[in-house]
């Protein structure tokens, strides 16, 4: 092993405990037997994932969180597909600038994107909707399919494809039983970063939340705000958990579509 990169190994591992540190002491936090967040607790307790899965606030703002976060993923995949083909396969003028701007939610700061997004559906008279929220997520879960997507249609053999034409297959079926299995992994990869984009999307939800709709964090927003107890940690680890379980299948996808690719 070559001793000049042991620095550099040195910083890497500080670097990641460093960024992990703050994520990873919330955890026993959240089965602190105290009324308020402290670390190290003076206990512990299951009390306050007891109050996460039986108040009305939590439970509600989680399940709509998951209806916004899968719908938002199914159409940010179908949408983001579609364009992701058109960008790779497709010659056409301002073809750049098209594939920047779809890109462009990634680079615009949410903020940004938040007021615009708010003035626009006030005037539609949708702001506060399951609709609104849905809508602005998938345009903010575009890009990561389409990335993904492309990524898988560039490392694909055209040749296939040139095949099923060639066998009397349509546009439609070739892509239906040949390109679509095979860049499937990447399909799957980008909807799993779709809903992860929705799931801990908080910035853009402000704007858009009502009374009646909250996402989940939009809600520990505001509870940490007005009432700092442990349920926000134990809400906190779980959304981690959740995140971290969804990225690492995402990893596994992605590894999978490289081999066979």
């Amino acid at each position: 092993m070559n001793r000049k990169n042991w620095p550099l190994r040195i910083f890497g591992v500080f670097a990641v405990i460093f960024l992990l540190l703050p994520t990873v002491i919330i955890i026993p936090m959240s089965f602190s037997s105290g009324r308020t967040l402290k670390f190290p607790p003076p206990g512990y307790s299951i009390r306050w994932y007891e109050n996460l899965f039986t108040s009305p606030l939590w439970t509600d703002a989680a399940w709509s969180s998951i209806q916004i976060g899968i719908l938002a993923a199914i159409l940010a995949t179908v949408l983001g597909t579609i364009a992701a083909l058109g960008l790779t396969r497709g010659e056409f003028p301002a073809k750049g600038l098209i594939q920047a701007i779809v890109l462009s939610p990634i680079i615009i700061p949410l903020v940004i994107i938040a007021i615009g997004m708010f003035s626009v559906f006030v005037r539609w008279r949708i702001a506060g909707s399951l609709m609104a929220l849905v809508v602005a997520h998938t345009v903010l879960a575009i890009p990561f399919v389409v990335v993904n997507v492309m990524a898988s249609l560039r490392t694909l053999d055209r040749n296939l494809e040139l095949a099923a034409a060639n066998l009397g297959a349509n546009p439609v079926r070739a892509f239906r039983f040949v390109t679509l299995p095979l860049i499937a992994p990447g399909v799957m990869a980008g909807a799993l970063f779709a809903f992860i984009t929705s799931w801990d999307e908080i910035v853009v939800a402000i704007f858009l939340t009502s009374p009646t709709l909250r996402t989940l964090p939009v809600v520990m927003w505001g509870q940490i705000r007005t009432e700092v107890d442990p349920t926000i940690a134990a809400a906190a680890t779980i959304l981690t958990v959740i995140t971290t379980i969804v990225f690492t299948v995402t990893t596994i996808l992605q590894t999978r579509g490289n081999t066979t690719t």
